[in-house]
């Protein structure tokens, strides 16, 4: 059986740093198009990049697919094809440094969704061209921005 090859933008976007967060994802097979996003109350902007790049892979129905995740994060997609990530597992999720690997939460979470498709990390440039960056920025920044509606709703004396 032959492979599906998905196409998946991802962003994560922060209001303060660390604040609100919003992450987005937009995968891509064939001629159909799945938009998800989300937000988290207190976080950074490198989780929700992580996030983004976490939800978009569970959100793949199939048990095997081939998947180009196209991110403007280099954090996240120098850590997969620098090697930094197997490192850092290999030496305890500890840094060349000797210090803790932050996020490390996320990275084993990734890992582990990765070993179930064949990943390939592709780096776009941020707030460019690229209409699916930048709709993924767009969703993410309306992810913060519902939440923030909710927090300042939830702050009220009544």
């Amino acid at each position: 059986m032959t492979k599906r090859e998905i196409t998946l933008y991802t962003d994560g976007a922060c209001s303060g740093n660390p604040g609100v967060g919003g992450w987005a994802a937009v995968l891509i097979y064939k001629q159909h198009k799945k938009e998800i996003s989300g937000a988290e109350a207190e976080t950074t902007n490198n989780r929700m990049e992580l996030r983004a790049i976490i939800e978009g892979l569970k959100a793949i129905k199939d048990a095997s697919a081939i998947v180009n995740v196209y991110s403007d994060s280099a954090y996240s997609v120098n850590a997969i094809n620098e090697g930094w990530i197997y490192s850092w597992a290999i030496n305890g999720w500890r840094t060349s440094g000797k210090d803790d690997v932050k996020n490390v939460d996320l990275w084993k979470e990734l890992l582990a969704l990765m070993k179930k498709h064949d990943v390939t990390f592709i780096k776009v440039k941020g707030h460019a061209d690229n209409e699916l960056n930048n709709r993924c920025d767009t969703l993410a920044r309306g992810a913060i921005k519902e939440l923030q509606k909710t927090i300042a709703l939830d702050s009220l004396p009544f």
